[in-house]
């Protein structure tokens, strides 16, 4: 009879123990809603000019690592660029700055000249002063209209998602001001 009623309980201690166990681990994630500080989706359409400076006294971009064929290569592959490049409000260098692109690109394509960019959009002026955008995508930088991700943000720009437009307005050796178009959900 002992053994019978043991067989009974053991299953009933199973459960019990495992009821005291889930009640007492703590949750992998919880869900809230809403966010503190988390208001309505808007979207927000930002144009600026981009500009990578490699020459003169000045650059803005500058070679960190490179690969051992990368100098003999057409394309630079294996080049891997650090810029902290003004975003101004028209084309012109001397226009308003609006923020910075910090960040890196590196030349990641054995074939044509595609960029992997990886760079924050940090905004200095205006509504979104002191937000920044994070952009991390394959830049096909020889194609017309180029789009990349915006895969987050911080700042008025928090949970931020959308992609950036890039067009090339002009190359001068390889000095570039590129312009940007991005919409974004935040």
């Amino acid at each position: 009879m002992a053994k019978r009623f043991l067989f009974l309980l053991s299953p009933f201690l199973t459960i019990l123990l495992l009821a005291v166990t889930v009640t007492e681990s703590e949750a992998y994630a919880t869900t809230t809603t809403p966010y503190q500080g988390y208001k309505p989706e808007k979207f927000t359409h930002l144009h600026f000019y981009f500009h990578d400076v490699i020459s003169g006294d000045k650059p803005t971009a500058i070679r960190v690592a490179e690969a051992p064929g990368t100098n003999s290569s057409a394309i630079k592959f294996g080049v891997i660029m650090i810029a902290d490049d003004p975003l101004t409000d028209g084309p012109d260098p001397s226009s308003k700055e609006v923020g910075r692109a910090q960040g890196m690109y590196a030349s990641t394509d054995l074939k044509d000249l595609i960029f992997t960019m990886v760079f924050n959009l940090a905004f200095t002026e205006g509504h979104f002063n002191g937000s920044t955008l994070a952009m991390y995508g394959r830049n096909a930088i020889m194609t017309k209209l180029r789009e990349m991700p915006i895969i987050g943000g911080t700042g008025a720009f928090r949970f931020a998602r959308g992609y950036a437009q890039a067009q090339t307005y002009k190359l001068v050796g390889q000095d570039a001001v590129v312009e940007y178009n991005v919409f974004i959900w935040h």
